[in-house]
């Protein structure tokens, strides 16, 4: 697959930068941030919080008493504890 990208030149120089203290070129240092940001196949992401709805709970958790969403049980999974813990 192919995919391009409008790149401002602030990133792209800072692209150029990391790529060049990796000894990589522009493509293939995208390429490797792209792989290790997704998560795998076989991982299992439900129920663990992403930066957007962490944010909209935490929105939601500032309303006035009597309005505030119970906590989801995906919370107080493992998986949601130590996401960021091998």
């Amino acid at each position: 697959m192919t995919i391009q990208l409008e790149l401002s030149e602030e990133v792209e120089r800072r692209v150029a930068k990391e790529a060049e203290a990796r000894g990589m070129d522009a493509s293939a240092y995208l390429l490797s941030l792209i792989e290790r940001t997704l998560p795998s196949e076989t991982e299992d992401t439900r129920g663990i919080f992403t930066p957007e709805t962490l944010a909209e709970f935490l929105r939601a958790m500032a309303l006035p008493p009597g309005r505030v969403p119970p906590l989801p049980i995906e919370a107080f999974s493992r998986e949601s504890i130590y996401q960021d813990h091998d």
